[in-house]
């Protein structure tokens, strides 16, 4: 086989991956990168890239040239090159319709980016059995050359895929990651047509290209998104973020935007959050439970450190381990978010399960504040995982979760009750007031919600009690839920997160409670 026809191949197999990563990236900053949007973006390019082997097996039969491959892989450039430079407004338009949740402008926008990438996904399809098709001399070997082919795209695909995620995305940002694959097919089409002796031709593609990438890098000088308040966005190998800045207060957002991972201001420390309440915790545990108590501290999903802060401000000093797996947002915390004031702040870039599994600490308040749906990774829901939180806990340690529900849906509360109660002893819920949030506070010792009252009212007795120590214990006892319903228990073997979740979200919708969403 020709070394040209081979790097075709890899080359389609690499750009194939790379712009279905690229694909989810670019809609991922304004939808999200929920399982519903990564089904959206995989069933069409499968549908794209099927009616692409299909066309092009016919299309190879009838014209066996190099030229005519040239030719595809030329349109297949310029087709993905364009993407970025009509998606650019169409998603920053989204982008701002999403905010005032106008959901079906958003949605229409959502399909229409998808319908860009139609073109070159199905021309990229129509590689293979076309360079099969060139490459058959014998019959005999004809198995042979097709297993060659297809291991060879294959092995493209595999380094498209972290080629994209890994390197582009994080280092160039996503439009110009879309323009290098494009670059990448042209010059595979170029040098076919050298080949093919189309001097001119690839002459006339390079220059369009150039041109094309010029247009493309003018394209992306803009922000991603023009939410008003912006003052810092960046793309990570893990998230879209953006930092806005209103009123005195700073806001970290994450992809589709939709709700606060974090807040900061020099003026107060109550945010009217779950944070907060994630500070009632250890009050749960038999009277008298005072601040002091509370000897160390991990937060899996620290974010930009609001919790940590006000920990920091109600229990003192004590040490704090917080896990949060992107790195980029640790650096934002501590350039926007003052983590670096926190000196007892230990901060570690991982997976928060493995972070908790390796410390070699037991902790008095372990805080879960890592769940937003449809955001909810399944290994944090787990018995298997409320087991090895617990062994991390001290005698009095207490886990505090922050959970999302619709107005009149707790059947995710009830799943992660449930499944805590057959870790814990003592289960306790309290809804976060003028939210979509409900924290579960579960306890080693058996503990009743008297003793959380009890505590408050010494407390509050007690003039050296913090003001946020106070907010945060009244709020936790008017808003308690005195119980929830027994369901299922979620296990390492069979945790249906995304099940719930995905119908929690399309029942929100089909009742018309999306208003619900509005930030404050």
């Amino acid at each position: 086989m020709k070394k040209s026809l081979l790097a075709t191949v890899f080359i389609a197999g690499l750009s194939t991956l790379g712009a279905e990563f690229a694909a989810s990236r670019l809609l991922a900053n304004t939808f999200g990168n929920s399982n519903l949007v990564w089904a959206a973006i995989i069933g069409l390019i499968m549908i794209y890239l099927a009616a692409g082997s299909f066309w092009g097996g016919r299309l190879a039969d009838r014209f066996p040239h190099e030229r005519t491959l040239a030719a595809l892989l030329a349109a297949t450039a310029l087709g993905l090159g364009i993407v970025p430079l009509v998606a650019g407004p169409v998603l920053r338009f989204a982008a701002a319709a999403f905010d005032q949740l106008r959901l079906g402008v958003a949605g229409g926008a959502f399909f229409g980016v998808l319908l860009l990438f139609s073109l070159p996904i199905t021309l990229l399809g129509m590689v293979s059995p076309f360079v099969i098709r060139l490459s058959i001399r014998d019959r005999a070997s004809s198995g042979q050359v097709a297993g060659r082919i297809s291991s060879l795209g294959t092995i493209g695909s595999f380094i498209g895929t972290y080629l994209t995620v890994l390197i582009l995305i994080p280092n160039i940002g996503t439009a110009r990651t879309i323009w290098t694959l494009s670059l990448l097919l042209g010059l595979n089409a170029a040098w076919l047509l050298l080949e093919s002796r189309a001097r001119h031709a690839a002459g006339a593609l390079t220059l369009g290209l150039i041109l094309l990438g010029g247009l493309s890098l003018w394209a992306s000088r803009g922000p991603i998104k023009n939410t008003p308040g912006q003052i810092y966005e960046a793309e990570s190998a893990y998230n879209y973020i953006e930092v806005l800045e209103r009123d005195g207060y700073r806001y970290l957002r994450l992809n589709d935007g939709q709700g606060y991972h974090s807040i900061w201001s020099a003026d107060t420390l109550n945010y009217n959050g779950p944070w907060s309440q994630f500070l009632a915790g250890p009050f749960f545990n038999a009277p008298p439970a005072t601040p002091h108590d509370v000897q160390r501290i991990a937060i899996v999903g620290l974010a930009a450190g609001t919790a940590a802060r006000q920990a920091s401000a109600i229990f003192g000093p004590v040490p704090i381990d917080g896990y949060e797996i992107d790195p980029l947002i640790l650096q934002v915390g501590r350039e926007y978010f003052g983590l670096d004031a926190l000196p007892n702040l230990n901060t570690y870039a991982q997976d928060g399960r493995w972070g908790l599994a390796h410390s070699p600490w037991q902790y008095d308040l372990i805080i879960v504040d890592a769940y937003r749906p449809p955001y909810i990774p399944a290994h944090l829901t787990t018995r298997e995982f409320f087991q090895m939180a617990a062994d991390h806990l001290t005698e009095t340690g207490v886990l505090a979760i922050n959970v999302g529900r619709a107005p009149d849906d707790r059947r995710l509360i009830n799943a992660l009750a449930t499944t805590l109660n057959t870790v814990f002893p003592s289960v306790h819920v309290s809804d976060v007031p003028n939210s979509l949030n409900t924290i579960i506070y579960a306890t080693r010792e058996p503990t009743t919600p008297q003793n959380l009252v009890l505590n408050w009212q010494a407390l509050n007795e007690n003039p050296a009690t913090h003001p946020l120590l106070r907010a945060a214990l009244a709020t936790t006892i008017t808003y308690y839920q005195p119980a929830y319903t027994p369901s299922i228990v979620f296990t390492d073997d069979k945790a249906p997160i995304e099940w719930m979740t995905n119908n929690l979200i399309l029942s929100f919708i089909v009742r018309g409670q999306v208003n619900l969403l509005e930030a404050p």
